[in-house]
């Protein structure tokens, strides 16, 4: 018997890539990605991150904290399973709500 189950770790992911990448290219001047995977769309936060690092202004720099943050959870995500794995995906995705909204 094999398990056929989607894996959470996935189906985590997937939910944070569909909420925040298309927003996140928007910030950047980009096209919304496509087919983007886990690592695909930790890259598109750090190039926000990079972005609004460079920026002298307050609510961006915040941001940039904000997604650095989110990074370092997002890449412990990959590499952990089971409840810790959730608290950080859960962690990222409040850095990454909290990021987008002070751009705006």
């Amino acid at each position: 018997m094999t398990d056929t189950a989607p894996q959470p770790q996935a189906d985590s992911f997937s939910a944070l890539i569909d909420c925040f990448s298309t927003d996140l290219a928007a910030l950047l001047g980009e096209e919304p990605p496509g087919d983007i995977t886990p690592t695909g769309f930790i890259d598109l936060v750090e190039r926000a991150m990079h972005f609004f690092g460079t920026a002298r202004v307050d609510p961006l720099q915040r941001a940039d904290e904000e997604l650095d943050y989110a990074v370092g959870h997002l890449t412990d995500a990959l590499t952990i399973n089971g409840g810790d794995q959730r608290d950080r995906l859960a962690r990222a995705r409040t850095h990454l709500r909290y990021a987008i909204e002070t751009t705006r």
